[in-house]
């Protein structure tokens, strides 16, 4: 397949994974680690030329209005996130474009559930999403079990499906852990891999993994797995990964882009 079609997308949300270890972090300190992480990556999209999305909490958008209108003028897709990232409601679906839409002033099409845990597609399309990205169709240990489901774009109950990405056969996931703890060599070639073998590529990342996690590691449990070059090493591997990719041909594009075209 000729076509190359790269989706690089941010889950923008407040930092709250401490949470999930049992441990207690302030709203401010949330913000103040993704505020950080969601600034260095615009600097990298702007600085690349590179339009992307941005899948936002509305709690993130309202504590943040600077950081999403920067978003909103570099051209880059804003889609929902939820919410808050701590708590979801079915309401929330389409509270949640409503809020964003009326925070940004344009339109929202797409939807990823926080930790990509699942969502009813028929609620999706009752908000009025037209693309839901919630599905990481591999297995990760205690998190998801999705062997099978399809690893390329789908439609169900009137939603377009679009996976995370993971490589034919053994469906290797490519997300952000796998960008942290590969060798650049090997995830550099298996992203290309999959890339040649599907024509896009879907991958993404949070705004606090480019914070310099070792500094709070040992106070919110954070996982070696997590901190493995995070901060200035991830942005590095984020240039790294736009500028091979652009040299291999590949066009990056937002994911309602990649929602409407052809690819398996």
């Amino acid at each position: 397949m000729d076509m190359k079609k790269v989706a690089i997308s941010f889950d923008i949300e407040e930092f709250d994974v401490p949470l999930e270890n049992g441990c207690d972090i302030a709203f401010d300190e949330q913000m103040r680690i993704s505020r950080y992480g969601a600034e260095r990556i615009l600097d990298i999209v702007t600085e690349a030329g590179i339009k992307v999305t941005f899948f936002c909490t509305v709690r993130f958008a309202e504590s943040a209005p600077d950081l999403i209108r920067r978003m909103v003028e570099g051209g880059h897709e804003i889609a929902s996130h939820g919410y808050y990232h701590s708590d979801f409601k079915p309401e929330h679906l389409l509270e949640s474009r409503q809020c964003l839409e009326s925070l940004t002033g344009v339109s929202v099409y797409g939807f990823r559930m926080a930790r990509m845990m699942p969502v009813a597609d028929s609620d999706i399309a009752a908000a009025g999403y037209e693309y839901n990205s919630s599905l990481h169709p591999t297995f990760i240990p205690g998190r998801y079990n999705h062997f099978d489901k399809p690893a390329g774009k789908f439609e169900c109950d009137g939603v377009v499906q679009i996976p995370a990405s993971v490589t034919p056969g053994l469906r290797l996931p490519l997300f952000w852990l796998a960008l942290h703890n590969y060798p650049m060599w090997l995830y550099m070639a298996l992203v290309k891999w999959t890339l040649r073998h599907r024509g896009a590529l879907v991958v993404y990342m949070h705004p606090w993994e480019f914070y310099n996690l070792h500094d709070i590691k040992d106070l919110y449990s954070l996982s070696p797995i997590m901190t493995h070059n995070c901060g200035a090493v991830l942005e590095a591997r984020l240039r790294k990964l736009i500028a091979e990719l652009r040299c291999d041909g590949a066009e990056f594009v937002g994911m309602h882009e990649l929602a409407v075209a052809e690819w398996r």
